[in-house]
């Protein structure tokens, strides 16, 4: 599948110009001509940062509903290697989401991600794709 997975950071950053990354990741999702793709795990840990801004969160959904950012399933057959994933990568720790992102990567064969955490998805691989190609 042709597409970026969307991480939860980039997503508060699209909706809040002062955060210091917001610059470079509208220049970075304007330039982007395939699909963004995100899980809901990654969208409710964006909600919950921005708890404090019914403004933000209010975009946060519109975004959803309008299609700019699409969400992939994920079910009980995503759990195990989900699980496999955060006991692998238990020592930076991974969490939930980007284990979700990391499953929705391997089995749509998508490489590159939208994130700002690149301590930790520097060091995530994809299984027997390698590393991830990391946006902005």
């Amino acid at each position: 599948m042709r597409a970026v997975l969307v991480d939860a950071g980039p997503l508060i950053a699209l909706l809040d110009r002062s955060d210091d990354w917001h610059e470079a990741v509208v220049r970075c999702v304007e330039s982007i001509r395939d699909p963004l793709v995100s899980v809901w795990p990654a969208v409710v840990e964006a909600m919950y940062l921005l708890a404090s801004s019914w403004p933000a969160q209010k975009a946060l959904w519109e975004i959803l509903e309008t299609g700019a950012v699409l969400l992939l399933p994920l079910d009980e057959a995503d759990l195990p290697r989900m699980k496999q994933l955060m006991e692998k990568y238990r020592d930076l720790p991974m969490d939930l989401a980007d284990a979700a992102l990391v499953r929705v990567a391997e089995r749509e064969g998508i490489r590159r991600v939208l994130t700002l955490d690149r301590r930790h998805f520097s060091v995530y691989r994809l299984a027997r794709k390698g590393p991830f190609t990391l946006l902005p």
